[in-house]
């Protein structure tokens, strides 16, 4: 029988394989995501100095008034375009997309497509 790692171990190895081409500067930070069974979080994040500069989950309160009664995917739209917003506001245009090892589909794609629709280029 194989003896397999867990589903989150591999996600961390892919992770790691991704971080060593995707880096983020002040010009062009990284948007990482992490999704867990029932939330979705995205952060904004300037390596050189080791800083989040902006960050967005289903638990802050703005994003749980406006997914009160949507699908989890529809909530990570959302949490996509705050994290923009916010990011935005911040002088933040462009950024480098770091999609955490996961596969890029559902709900690791929205956060993408909303952060797109809210204005930042990746």
């Amino acid at each position: 029988m194989i003896n397999k790692l867990d589903k989150n171990a591999d996600r961390k190895i892919r992770h790691a394989r991704v971080r060593k081409k995707v880096n983020g500067t002040a010009d062009k930070p990284r948007i990482n995501v992490y999704r867990s069974n029932k939330h979705i979080y995205v952060q904004i994040i300037d390596d050189v100095k080791g800083v989040t500069i902006a960050s967005a989950s289903t638990l802050d309160k703005e994003v749980i008034e406006k997914t009160a009664n949507v699908n989890k995917s529809a909530a990570a739209k959302t949490v996509g375009s705050e994290a923009a917003k916010r990011a935005l506001a911040k002088g933040i245009t462009e950024v480098v997309f770091d999609r955490g090892g996961y596969i890029y589909t559902g709900r690791i794609e929205q956060v993408a497509e909303g952060a797109r629709e809210a204005g930042l280029k990746f």
